[in-house]
């Protein structure tokens, strides 16, 4: 196709997130426009946070509306009542309408975190399904919604095929999912004009059917686009490790943890997770992809602090990245300090810390160890002992286990507590 005019559509493709498109060619005139266009992508509300693995989709929202247009995050919280079948093997557990309301909380704090809510032409929106859908009567439903489907069509999606071909149980309910998914497309149309669905490569089939009734009902213009399944270099899903998921929310996850996933990309995944997970400028992030060895430890970082600062702030990143910081220096230090290991016994109540030189071999006496404090050349984990009989205890442990003491600016040695 000729290239593209909308910075919206130069985003998705250059930066990695289109992967189908029912129209690009009708979708980038519609973003060139000059007018904002609305575009929606549906969340569930089965967790009161959202993991990495939702990550791509937010942030398509989020070039959305640095591009001019105006982001609908829509909250399913009629269709989490049902469960969306898609990847699924099994029916999901179905949630009390409390604990929608109070995950539908929850996820709203990770939306503030990316995108500007307001009234304004391309301010963001947060729209509950359930205000429509709770609504539906059955008999209308099916004459007016109803009609447009082909149950021959609908045998042939994934989410409904692939559960078949397990010959596992797929119950009446599910089956209506993407009947409700599609109309929710009808429904936004009309309510806010919005003309495009977006969403991952397994919500393709519900897309298109939402693309298809959308024009069907009301004639409108509407498009579809998705991104693709997004996996790290060694193939494993993104949003979850070993640990578990990685989590959007401060309170399912400390940022420091949440910059430690960052900072742990896969070499060969850096220059593209850049490019989909930060706002960095493309020329930027071709500089950065220039590095190797040593100086890509450097790009890592950078991605985990540019990714923690969407996510928590900007505040909260620079935190993350000086407590690793040290982290990684105090660990190095040490490694490198010869230690005396003591009695855990012995420092449970604390010991003089003239004793503790001692112990350490720093002073041949704990007469010799007095002098030295009252000199001023003693410092108990790189801080000026001043009082003789300052206590040394469990207390004064560091991170790695072990307390530092120092005579002078050159002599160091860690007390390590043994059983």
């Amino acid at each position: 196709m000729n290239a593209l005019a909308s910075d919206f559509m130069r985003a998705m493709t250059s930066r990695g997130f289109l992967h189908q498109c029912t129209d690009q060619s009708g979708l980038d005139h519609q973003a060139a426009s000059g007018k904002p266009l609305a575009a929606y992508i549906g969340f569930d509300c089965t967790a009161d946070s959202l993991h990495v693995g939702s990550l791509v989709q937010i942030m398509m929202l989020r070039w959305l509306q640095k591009t001019g247009h105006k982001p609908i995050v829509l909250m399913g919280g009629g269709t989490t009542k049902i469960g969306d079948p898609s990847g699924k093997d099994e029916a999901r557990q179905l949630i009390t309408e409390d604990q929608i309301k109070a995950n539908m909380a929850g996820i709203r704090k990770v939306f503030e975190k990316f995108l500007t809510f307001g009234d304004g032409p391309t301010d963001a929106v947060m729209v509950d399904n359930a205000e429509w859908l709770d609504q539906l009567k059955y008999i209308p439903l099916l004459i007016e919604v109803g009609r447009h489907f082909s149950v021959n069509r609908m045998l042939t999606m994934d989410s409904v095929k692939l559960r078949l071909e397990r010959e596992q149980p797929l119950s009446f309910l599910e089956f209506n999912y993407m009947v409700l998914q599609a109309y929710d497309f009808a429904e936004l149309a009309r309510r806010y004009g919005c003309i495009l669905q977006m969403g991952g490569s397994d919500q393709w089939g519900n897309i298109v059917m939402g693309v298809d009734l959308a024009r069907r009902m009301d004639g409108n213009e509407v498009y579809g686009i998705t991104t693709p399944l997004i996996t790290t270099s060694s193939g494993a899903k993104m949003g979850k490790t070993a640990s578990g998921a990685i989590w959007l929310n401060e309170e399912r996850l400390s940022a420091y943890d949440y910059w430690q996933f960052w900072r742990n990309t896969a070499d060969d995944d850096v220059g593209r997770f850049l490019r989909l997970f930060t706002d960095l400028p493309l020329a930027e992030i071709e500089e950065l992809e220039r590095f190797e060895g040593v100086e890509l430890n450097e790009v890592k970082k950078r991605l985990a602090t540019e990714a923690t600062a969407m996510a928590h702030g900007i505040a909260s990143a620079e935190a993350a990245a000086e407590i690793a910081r040290q982290t990684f220096e105090e660990g190095s230090l040490q490694a490198a300090l010869p230690s005396v290991e003591v009695p855990k016994e012995l420092l449970s109540p604390g010991i003089p810390a003239y004793e503790g030189l001692r112990l350490a071999g720093l002073v041949g006496s704990n007469g010799e160890g007095r002098r030295l404090i009252k000199g001023g050349g003693a410092r108990l984990n790189d801080v000026s002992i001043s009082v003789e009989d300052q206590l040394i205890s469990l207390a004064d442990l560091s991170s790695a286990g072990s307390i530092k003491l120092s005579a002078g600016k050159k002599r160091h040695v860690l007390l390590r507590p043994v059983e």
